[in-house]
């Protein structure tokens, strides 16, 4: 039987898989997946609205090259694996439900293609067929099915410098990094078997492909998307040394209708507030921050404390990632999106 976990921590550390020696993302063809890169993921998030009820919801798919030789004999041998997450929270309840996978690459079970976003996962799938985004998980075993479509509204954000977005004082930690924000959402939810009801709503989708995503003196991350209500897009992110403070920042900010202003690593502050302890890794999590940025100064603020994901069966690690509103100084709300905050349970392994 397949070690998952094995398998993956021996991909993430091989070395020699990276980025073209041509700086800059070169669209459509990077909307697809990328061999050479040792890990990628195309990472979804949102708010959905129908009836007067909210939700957020997750869906990523995670490609890892393990490094078997594509010489190597066997059919069977394992030279990509393919991770999915799905979750969906349920403001009114006040519960989060997730679910998980991983396969294999090939045999028509797992496959991610080269030039267009087409990622397959048994019956999960993301893809993108001209301006439009369509995705589908069934989780039974958590309780909800997602199927939804994304039509984008706004050109791509080219994240760092055309697309190169440096995580660590070393260039080396770079990676292609571009996001989709200000998604308008259509489709059905359904739970626990009821009727689908449609909903609609906006998200934020982030594709991301590198060798070294965080460099070795860093724990974890925090990061932010938000997609404001007068259209613009926020993104502000920091790696953590295992004391709390930050090794490198970045962001973006762009305005409806402008140009981005990309934030340099000492123009974003991220600065903690309250604080929630998850009963089941003992993890002690911001779910309330203030963010320093050139576009302003921002207050983060979950819309459920108890949003943390146990992706232990598939990627290994404890995460936090929940809907979270986006106010101003003054306490009004500016826009909504989705907090990450990663390596608080144990340092991140990648």
């Amino acid at each position: 039987m397949l070690n998952r976990r094995k398998l993956l921590f021996s991909a993430l550390s091989v070395p020699g898989w990276g980025l073209a020696a041509t700086p800059g993302v070169r669209l459509p063809h990077d909307f697809g997946a990328h061999p050479d890169a040792r890990t990628e993921w195309w990472y979804v998030t949102g708010a959905l609205e129908a009836g007067g009820r909210t939700w957020g919801f997750q869906v990523t798919f995670f490609r890892v090259t393990t490094g078997v030789d594509a010489t190597h004999p066997s059919r069977f041998a394992a030279r990509e694996l393919v991770f999915g997450h799905a979750a969906l929270t349920d403001l009114a309840a006040g519960r989060q439900f997730h679910d998980q996978r991983v396969a294999r690459s090939g045999f028509g079970v797992a496959s991610a293609a080269e030039g267009r976003t087409a990622v397959r996962l048994r019956d999960w799938h993301l893809d993108r067929e001209g301006d439009r985004y369509t995705t589908r998980v069934r989780c039974p075993a958590a309780g909800f099915d997602l199927d939804l479509v994304f039509d984008t509204t706004q050109p791509t954000l080219l994240q760092g410098r055309d697309g190169w977005s440096q995580k660590g004082p070393d260039p080396a930690n770079t990676t292609g990094y571009y996001s989709e924000p200000q998604l308008a959402v259509a489709g059905t939810l359904v739970r626990d078997g009821a009727p689908a009801l449609p909903v609609t709503g906006r998200a934020w989708l982030d594709h991301e492909w590198g060798a070294v995503l965080m460099p070795a003196e860093a724990v974890g991350w925090d990061w932010i998307g938000m997609n404001l209500d007068d259209g613009a897009a926020l993104t502000a992110f920091r790696l953590r040394r295992p004391d709390g403070s930050a090794l490198w920042a970045g962001g973006s900010h762009r305005p409806a209708g402008g140009p981005a202003r990309i934030f340099g690593p000492g123009e974003v502050v991220f600065s903690p507030g309250r604080t929630w302890t998850s009963p089941a890794s003992q993890a002690r999590y911001p779910v309330e921050w203030t963010v320093d940025t050139p576009a302003g100064r921002f207050a983060v603020v979950s819309l459920l404390d108890a949003q943390e994901l146990d992706s232990r069966a598939s990627t290994g690690a404890w995460y936090w990632e929940g809907l979270s509103d986006l106010r101003g100084p003054d306490g009004r709300r500016l826009g909504r999106g989705y907090l990450e905050m990663t390596g608080y349970a144990s340092r991140l392994r990648l």
